[in-house]
């Protein structure tokens, strides 16, 4: 037993392994090229935002050139020029430095996971219009087949109106059930434009072209490991941990260096010896901010940080049972297979009686052919069920990373 398990694992593992591989191959380019770009415009601008957010402890350093000119003095006029190099930086606060620089770290991570959900969103979005257009490929010739078994039972009952055995309302029954199939086949014709129009604002591939992927059940675990929105969560929970500890370093000692470099022209009329052009000044100070709000901003920082660790508990949950409905809804699919399965055999035995009897005279040919069209619609009716599963299958590879 222990040993069928181990291989049933590494089935699955290299299952999954080999349906990533193939996704990305297959699928990873599905966007068009402006889509494409938008997201890597993202991703590049949210690196360097948290570049600069990492960096935004250092101050920056002024440099100043200026020079004067003056026409108070009678011997006519004097210039003067200065260049200064100013630097005021903390070099201390309390571990506000190291936590800013982890915070910058956290937010980067965060955002760079929102991006990429955002973008396997839109590529699930591509490709659940592919599956839809399928289905609805399937849909509209199961729909052929049942006009066609309209078509028999309005001819069977405009023999039995004409013969006196039933009466016009069955025959209007049957005329308008036709009329009805008819509509639902061209509103099928009718969305299917719709989502190949809606697929061509996503991307500018042809969706006849592609190859859809066969998705199997993710392993819970994986799922919940790899869960784009959950590792968001939790990157966030991380985020407002550090903000936390930044916002009580905020008030607290800040010690800073400050540095000043001058060389400037002294005034010709007023020399002295005690006086240099180039000269430094130097210093630091030791500050600390009393602020009435700080209790409040504390207990701000602090509520977002416990709100933050709440998501992730709630995401959590959400995840097990996102997974845990799929998992069900995919058994009720597999139940729906076997009964189109089963009635498939029974019309394919009724067809074949029906026919025998047909060739006896005891049977019409359309007592035939009606069989015939409903074998072939419980026969869609499966393919249209493995479809349901790969939309359902669909919900959580979208969700996960490194996959399609």
């Amino acid at each position: 037993m222990k040993g069928s398990n181990v291989l049933k694992r590494l089935y699955l593992l290299c299952s999954f392994l080999l349906i990533s591989q193939l996704g990305a191959d297959e699928l990873g380019g599905i966007l068009s090229k402006n889509k494409a770009l938008l997201f890597e415009y993202d991703f590049q601008g949210n690196e360097l935002q948290s570049d600069m957010l990492s960096k935004s402890w250092i101050n920056p350093v002024t440099v100043r050139y200026g020079k004067d000119y003056t026409t108070r003095f009678k011997t006519g006029t004097i210039d003067t020029g200065n260049f200064s190099v100013y630097i005021d930086q903390p070099i201390f606060r309390s571990g506000g430095i190291y936590y800013a620089i982890k915070y910058a770290g956290a937010l980067r991570g965060a955002n760079r996971l929102d991006i990429t959900l955002k973008r396997r969103q839109m590529i699930g979005d591509a490709v659940s219009i592919l599956f839809q257009l399928k289905r609805i490929k399937l849909e509209r010739e199961k729909m052929q087949y049942q006009i066609k078994n309209d078509r028999i039972d309005i001819q069977q009952k405009r023999d039995s109106y004409e013969a006196g055995l039933i009466d016009s309302s069955f025959l209007d029954q049957a005329i308008l059930k036709k009329s009805q199939d008819e509509t639902a086949l061209l509103e099928m014709k009718l969305k299917a434009m719709e989502l190949r129009q809606h697929f061509s604002l996503l991307s500018d591939k042809k969706p006849d072209r592609l190859r859809l992927p066969r998705l199997k059940l993710i392993d819970k675990q994986r799922y919940t490991q790899e869960n784009l929105e959950l590792k968001r969560d939790s990157m966030r929970a991380l985020e407002m941990d550090y903000k936390e500890k930044i916002t009580w370093a905020k008030y607290l000692p800040t010690v800073s260096l400050q540095g000043q470099y001058n060389n400037g022209d002294l005034n010709p009329l007023f020399p002295s010896p005690n006086l240099n052009e180039q000269y430094y000044n130097y210093g630091f100070t030791v500050s600390m901010p009393l602020d009435i709000n700080a209790y409040s901003d504390i207990e701000l920082s602090k509520v977002e940080k416990l709100k933050a660790a709440t998501e992730v508990l709630d995401r959590k949950d959400t995840v097990n049972e996102e997974y845990d409905w799929i998992r069900n809804s995919l058994k009720i699919l597999d139940k729906k297979i076997m009964l189109a399965r089963k009635d498939e055999k029974v019309y394919g035995n009724l067809y074949r009686v029906t026919k025998n009897l047909a060739q006896a005279g005891e049977k019409t040919k359309y007592d035939a052919e009606v069989m015939k069209n409903s074998q072939q619609i419980r026969k869609i009716d499966q393919k249209i069920y493995a479809i349901d599963k790969q939309i359902q299958l669909l919900k959580l590879y979208i969700r996960v990373e490194n996959v399609l």
